[in-house]
């Protein structure tokens, strides 16, 4: 498993992230017999070879959504009623109707290890990140084509399907 270099993936992300988008959609109209055991095939390999500890890029540009269970079971945790929490942390974003954090980094990312300080109670947007093996693959190629300039293992399965395609 080798450590991201946050540098060097942007640098791909800016010089391959229209042609993977398209490359996707493709996948999206027209997807290829199999393509859900391919994906799960193709995330046990890129998470032979990414390192999340090493990146936390999702933590540190976007947000998850907070459900009401998350924001919940969070508060609890962090001995907070849900209004608190919300109001000390979270916005409502108007046009998807979600709870989203206020600022990036995430507020419980420790910048030093990479690590989240709630894993355990973390938000299940969290939980399921990246979404590789989401079935139906195709019903998700959106959140992969908006994944691919945040998460190396989204960018990483990308060129492993385009190597298999």
């Amino acid at each position: 498993m080798q450590s991201v270099n946050l540098r060097s993936f942007n640098q791909k992300v800016r010089h391959n992230k229209r042609a993977f988008k398209r490359y996707l959609g493709k996948i999206e109209k027209n997807p290829p017999r199999r393509l859900d055991k391919i994906a799960e095939e193709i995330d046990k390999e890129v998470w032979q070879e990414i390192d999340c500890l090493s990146c936390a890029n999702c933590c540190k540009k976007m947000s998850p959504t907070f459900t009401t269970k998350d924001i919940k079971r969070i508060s609890a945790h962090v001995g907070m009623t849900a209004d608190e929490f919300k109001e000390k942390w979270l916005y409502l974003d108007k046009k998807d109707k979600d709870w989203m954090n206020t600022k990036q980094p995430c507020q419980f990312l420790d910048l030093r290890t990479n690590m989240c300080s709630i894993y355990e109670v973390r938000p299940a947007d969290c939980a399921g990140f990246p979404h590789l093996t989401k079935k139906k693959m195709v019903e998700y190629i959106h959140v992969h084509q908006q994944n691919i300039q945040y998460c190396p293992a989204t960018y990483r399965m990308v060129e492993k399907m385009i190597e298999r395609f």
